[in-house]
């Protein structure tokens, strides 16, 4: 895509100032997801604020706490559960801004199993996402009292590709989708709304937080990286509002930049307007409240926790603030 260049990027490089680059890691392949930043790109929000941004698409293989510990990207989009686990376990991830003020992710149950309630989750099979994306149903279940070994009572965990054939063809009673993707995959194969049953973790009051900006606790010790990543939330949030404005745009935006081919207008345009019901209220200041549920959420894992106590410094106010500012 033919990038539109500013009268501000323009100025800045013709007094001498070099764009700064910045290299932002997905968590998914190229998609609607992630509209907000394909967005600031194309209609050169990142270039007034005189960024080169390079975005890095995800994949099954690709885990973008790996990447930025390895040094591959300046900024991950992540979900919490991950981020706090890693940072735990010694990487100092640190939530900059949340973009995505709900969740998108639930259970997708065939009604024909005879689920109406999670009381009924009990002694079925139900897929589920690992890679980080596990965390969540293990906290949910653990709640619920369910174990997840497979024992009498229990439940039994499918490792859950990225994609819903276990549910086509009936090896789980239930996977995990997100509402912005996988359950209209379900739709699309053919199934209806009515032979399904989902609970989203939102109703259930297990919602952890999604689709965050980390970056290294060290490196934002460095103020000129610290007001690079400013200009950068600022920017991304522009575009994330923008995304929502147009919704049919940043579709098309975002098929541009697919290079895959593997996405279509029709999937995209309806993702898009799912994701902009996540990402709606929010002007990418993390809600602390929020943050300290998911907290919540993931200690109360019985007896093997996501983590095993309340983070410090796992998150700051302070881009956001000054990115938010007049």
């Amino acid at each position: 895509m033919k990038k539109l260049v500013t009268a501000a990027f323009l100025a800045a490089m013709g007094t001498g100032a070099q764009a700064e680059d910045v290299t932002l890691q997905l968590k998914w392949v190229t998609q609607a997801q992630f509209a907000g930043y394909y967005v600031a790109q194309a209609k050169g929000f990142y270039e007034e604020e005189g960024l080169n941004v390079t975005i890095l698409p995800g994949g099954p293989d690709i885990a973008p706490t790996q990447v930025i510990a390895g040094g591959g990207a300046d900024v991950i989009v992540e979900w919490m559960p991950a981020a706090l686990a890693a940072r735990e376990k010694g990487l100092p991830l640190v939530n900059i801004a949340q973009p995505f003020a709900s969740s998108g992710m639930m259970l997708t149950c065939l009604a024909e199993t005879g689920i109406t309630t999670p009381a009924d989750f009990a002694d079925k099979k139900l897929g589920v996402w690992f890679f980080g994306n596990e965390y969540p149903f293990l906290s949910w279940m653990a709640t619920l009292g369910l174990a997840t070994d497979g024992s009498p009572g229990g439940v039994t965990v499918l490792k859950q590709g990225f994609n819903v054939d276990p549910l086509l063809q009936k090896q789980a009673a239930c996977i995990s989708t997100m509402t912005y993707n996988e359950y209209w995959q379900v739709i699309d194969a053919g199934i209806t709304p009515e032979q399904l049953v989902t609970f989203k973790y939102e109703d259930q009051g297990v919602a952890t937080l999604e689709d965050g900006l980390y970056v290294l606790e060290d490196k934002l010790a460095d103020p000129a990286f610290a007001e690079t990543m400013v200009k950068f939330v600022r920017a991304s949030m522009k575009g994330w509002k923008y995304a929502e404005a147009n919704s049919d745009e940043a579709a098309m935006i975002v098929l541009e930049n697919d290079q895959t081919g593997a996405q279509t207008e029709t999937h995209q345009k309806r993702m898009m307007g799912e994701i902009a019901k996540l990402t709606a209220g929010s002007n990418g200041a993390l809600d602390v409240a929020a943050a300290e549920r998911t907290v919540a959420t993931l200690l109360a894992g019985g007896s093997d926790p996501v983590i095993t106590a309340a983070p410090t410094g796992a998150w700051t106010s302070a881009i956001t603030d000054a990115a938010l500012a007049p």
